[in-house]
Parts: C-alpha cells; structure tokens; sequence
C-alpha cells in the first residue's frame, strides 16, 4: 500500500562529510571543490533539502573543519531552513554516520527513517528519491539506490585473471541508503563492537540479519572520487533541467 502525503512517515537526511577525500589529490577535500559554480556539498544538500519528504538534514563534518563556511554561503534559504546543528564526524565513515544517528536522535523518533548520502555524490535525481520513499511506503524494511553490473567482471589475483564472475545477480550499491533510525544505529554499533569492517549502512543491517531492497536508480548518480569525475560530474549537471540541477 502506498501512502499518501498525509499518511507519510517521516524521514530525514545524514550526510557525513568528514572525509579527507585523498584520492582525489586535491588541496581541498572533494566534498568542498568547486562543481559548476558551488561547492559539491552544497549540490548534494540542495537535492535533498528539496524533496518534501525530508524533514531536516543532519551534517558530519571533521573536528577541524574550516570549510564549511564556503558551503553555507551558496545555500539557498529553503535548504538552510532543514539543516540540522552540525555534528562532529569520526575517524570512519561508520564512526561518523553513528555520530550523526545520535545527534539526529536529539529530534527524530526511532522509528523514522533516515537517508544516509554521500557528501560526494552531488547528481541525485529527485526520481530516483522518489523511488527510494516508494520502496519503503510498499513496506520494505530498509531500501538502497543502486544499477545493475553491466561490464564484464573478473576476478584478478596479481595482474591475473582467475576468472569471469557472473554478473547476473551482481548491483553496484549507491546511495542514500534508508533505514529505521533506531535499526541503523543499533547494527552499526554491534557491527564496529564485533570488528566488522563496515563498507556502506546496507552492510551493517545485513550483518545484522536484516534484508534491504534494492531500488533501481540511475547510473548518474556518481560518486565523485577521482579528478575525472569532477568533468563528469559537470556535464551530469549541465544536462539536468534547472528543477533537476
């Protein structure tokens, strides 16, 4: 059954943007270089802050942060309006996302749902969003974006091939990834307490014994890591109607 407007359960967004991004080889972390004329961050946090479903928006960023500044400037003032008090990140992207839960858990009920994004991926489609709330309205426990593997996959073992994987049931994992606040924040906690490397949220509540859906998203949701991307990631935009951008 899907719901209305009315009937709507209330969801809210975690961005943890406490990351060094060395990859990239920048001076600045990827989530603060300039992307057709604003911040990555921002992009990301106005695609969000968009969508009515979400009720606020709760940043990580590191201890020392001294960037944010140039991000807020080039918010607009509804998106202003959902960003929550900022909360410090961690040493992992885990550590920061538990950060973030907790702050979050200052407003939000246990049973609300909670979008954690990439600061990075600045090329969310609000279709894509809308497909991710349809998944949890049906009644899934928890939902990711993501596509379908569509390359060829081999498995390698110094510079040698091994073998062809098949692909056939294999998904490149996006985000936001959605989960019930009080069920994400116990899987992580139990996750890092075990020692389990935790890759993504989806990973956490799987260890966990919990079965997310995977919602079908488009390939343009990218995740800028390396210098390329930052192109890529500007053409993206640049075909994007002024709605979509």
């Amino acid at each position: 059954m899907t719901l209305d407007s009315s009937q709507a359960e209330r969801a809210w967004a975690l961005v943890p943007a406490a990351g060094a991004g060395s990859r990239m080889g920048a001076p600045l972390p990827k989530q603060y270089l300039t992307l057709a004329g604003r911040p990555v961050l921002a992009h990301t946090l106005a695609r969000l802050c968009r969508h009515p479903r979400v009720a606020g928006v709760q940043v990580m960023l590191a201890p020392a942060d001294a960037h944010w500044a140039g991000v807020a400037e080039h918010l607009d003032a509804a998106t202003r309006r959902k960003l929550l008090p900022i909360a410090v990140g961690g040493a992992t992207r885990a550590a920061s996302v538990l950060n973030g839960l907790r702050a979050l858990g200052t407003q939000a009920a246990p049973g609300d749902w909670v979008l954690v994004h990439d600061a990075a991926r600045p090329c969310l489609r609000r279709r894509d969003l809308d497909s991710l709330f349809a998944a949890l309205d049906a009644g899934a426990a928890g939902a990711i974006l993501g596509v379908p593997v569509a390359d060829t996959i081999k498995r390698v073992r110094d510079g040698e091939i091994l073998e062809t994987v098949d692909r056939s049931r294999l998904w490149r994992a996006f985000t936001p990834q959605a989960f019930r606040l009080e069920v994400l924040l116990d899987a992580l906690q139990r996750a890092l307490d075990a020692g389990i490397e935790v890759t993504d949220e989806a990973s956490a509540v799987e260890w966990a014994g919990g079965r997310p859906r995977m919602v079908a998203g488009h390939a343009d949701n990218i995740k800028v890591t390396l210098p390329e991307d930052m192109a890529l990631a500007a053409q993206i935009l640049a075909g994007r109607d002024e709605e979509e951008r």
